[in-house]
């Protein structure tokens, strides 16, 4: 592999690459650094072109040994959709607005990217045991590489989660544990046991090699796109290792000359009963604190605090983007309109980025002519609840 090291996001101190580590000694999270020089050597978009339609297409940039055979479902590469009959009944001009839709990666979502990566590569490294909070599908999603990869699973969920998610970690063999309460309080648990349980903690920008496995999806825009990225990006933030993963991204391919400095403007769209990374984008403050009293359908979106937040915070601005919250009502409205008009399978979250749109669209902060790109980050299928709960 051509990883040098690991660095700490915040404070800049460098790790080595060998054993299983989570954070930083300051309790910020760790980025993994990667000779570019070298991979430029080897890899091109060129070269890319007889490779295998799958996230290792890129793996140069992926932390895994180039002798271990990656343990791929068909993760990544999904399909960048042009939806101009959207972009139509949205006032936008035609080849302008594209979904990205993440359902069709082999968990019903894009965490099946950060999972896919983050599980052999804690294997590599010596872990016998994982553990993650979930407010749904990465649980499902680590139950599934971990079954792959033949090691043990240990998935803490709030009691509320979607039956799907739930079925899917125990239909891989993993341990399931409802908490009543949040994401927050599930991850809490796997603290406090991790070390005397023997567990290796995969949580949300916890360990350093989830973030690798969800940049592919800036390397798939740029190469979906011709090397040319969008204007404007929309992603539905809980978390957020997606929009750091693909920030980093950018910043890897400008390195190698593929691309250039452009960017896209990042948005952040959050739900309104749990929106900490818009208040703090709104307060002109980095650190979003906890939302207390957090609420969503939109599980994926249920996420009071995020230990990245000002990495995302920090891209926002950079970019010239923003952070924008979404009532349930109104997001779920355009899961059904999205679905509808596109043929997308959508999630609720995918709901909230087209919802944000229109809302951008109103204020003049998106314009007509801008090309955009909405995330729709699971297959709608698997949030039978939410959709029970808020009927055509």
């Amino acid at each position: 592999m051509f990883v040098t090291d690991l660095t700490c996001w915040a404070c800049g101190a460098h790790y080595p690459i060998e054993g299983l580590i989570n954070l930083c000694k300051c309790g910020k999270p760790l980025k993994v650094n990667y000779d570019l020089s070298a991979v430029k050597d080897r890899l091109s978009p060129a070269k890319l072109l007889s490779r295998d339609w799958n996230l290792w297409r890129y793996r140069e940039v992926l932390p895994l040994d180039l002798e271990v055979e990656p343990p791929t479902l068909g993760e990544g590469c999904t399909p960048l959709l042009l939806v101009d009959a959207l972009a139509d009944a949205l006032g936008m001009k035609s080849g302008r607005l594209f979904i990205k839709d993440e359902g069709v990666n082999p968990t019903g979502s894009f965490k099946a990217r950060g999972m896919a990566v983050a599980v052999p590569m804690a294997k590599q490294l010596g872990a016998t045991k994982l553990a993650v909070p979930s407010a749904g599908n990465a649980g499902g999603a680590m139950a599934t590489y971990a079954a792959r990869v033949g090691i043990e699973a240990h998935v803490f969920m709030p009691k509320d989660v979607p039956m799907a998610n739930r079925l899917e970690c125990e239909l891989m063999g993993a341990k399931v544990t409802l908490v009543d309460g949040l994401i927050t309080d599930c991850a809490r648990i796997v603290q406090e046991r991790k070390a005397e349980e023997g567990w290796f903690d995969v949580s949300t920008l916890k360990e350093p090699y989830r973030v690798e496995g969800k940049k592919t999806m800036g390397y798939e825009i740029a190469e979906q796109r011709d090397w040319k990225l969008p204007d404007v990006i929309l992603y539905p933030t809980g978390g957020g290792t997606g929009l750091v993963g693909m920030w980093k991204a950018f910043e890897e391919m400008e390195r190698m000359g593929w691309i250039g400095s452009e960017r896209p403007r990042m948005v952040s769209v959050q739900a309104a009963g749990c929106a900490p990374i818009v208040r703090a984008f709104e307060a002109g403050v980095s650190d979003a604190g906890m939302f207390e009293n957090a609420h969503t359908v939109a599980s994926g979106l249920r996420v009071p605090r995020a230990i990245g937040d000002f990495i995302m915070l920090d891209i926002l601005r950079k970019s010239g983007g923003t952070a924008i919250a979404i009532e349930d009502s109104e997001l779920m409205a355009d899961a059904y309109a999205m679905g509808a008009s596109t043929g997308v399978n959508t999630c609720p979250e995918g709901g909230a980025c087209l919802s944000a749109l229109r809302k951008l669209l109103a204020t003049g902060a998106i314009r007509p002519q801008d090309t955009v790109v909405l995330f729709n980050t699971g297959t709608g299928v698997k949030y039978a609840e939410a959709f029970a709960a808020y009927p055509l």
